[in-house]
């Protein structure tokens, strides 16, 4: 049994599982810095909130599929540290593919409340934003991490020297709070990594 998770840059995903695909939080064309264009195809495409860099459903290809086969758990989150008084609400999802459980967190802007910080724990693998200003910081990041001990944490939303928001923390503040030894993978753009139970 395993997930594949494709990185596309920023907040995008691709989750593949038992020959379905679903797409989380496409970003529009020309939106995000130095990132391409997207053109994928998918039996699902599932979004966290709605802002352009999130939500552009237009570059999913939806393809028919007789079931999904994973289920989806949802949480409705503040987009920022006032409860949703800036930047509105955000949805963080928990897919569980047969017992895999992956959790993307979206553009979370807080620390996580009660039944959340519980559905969390020791989850199989958590996307989670790092860069700060729009979402959650490195520090708050690290935290939640430490305190949720999922098997495998993937950062997303942040910077690098050749992508992303200027405004936005670089991937590199988030890596040097971790050890080498960190449950922390980052991933390359256009990268992806196997979850096997």
């Amino acid at each position: 049994m395993e997930v594949k998770l494709t990185y596309h840059g920023h907040a995008c995903f691709t989750l593949e599982y038992q020959g379905c695909k679903a797409v989380i939080d496409p970003y529009a064309w020309g939106m995000v810095p130095g990132q391409p264009d997207l053109h994928l195809q998918a039996n699902a495409v599932y979004c966290s909130h709605g802002h352009a860099d999130h939500n552009f459903t237009q570059a999913v290809e939806i393809e028919d599929a007789p079931s999904l086969p994973w289920s989806v758990q949802e949480f409705t989150t503040p987009h920022d540290d006032c409860d949703g008084a800036k930047r509105g609400m955000n949805t963080v999802r928990i897919f569980d593919c047969g017992g895999i459980r992956v959790a993307h967190l979206g553009d979370i802007g807080c620390f996580p409340d009660e039944d959340l910080a519980a559905a969390l724990e020791n989850i199989d693998c958590m996307l989670i934003p790092v860069g700060g200003y729009y979402t959650i910081g490195t520090q708050t990041a690290y935290q939640i991490i430490r305190s949720a001990k999922p098997r495998v944490a993937i950062p997303m939303h942040y910077r690098t020297d050749r992508q992303g928001f200027d405004e936005i923390s670089h991937i590199d503040d988030f890596l040097k709070l971790w050890g080498k030894d960190s449950c922390v993978f980052p991933l390359e753009a256009g990268n992806h990594m196997h979850i096997h139970k």
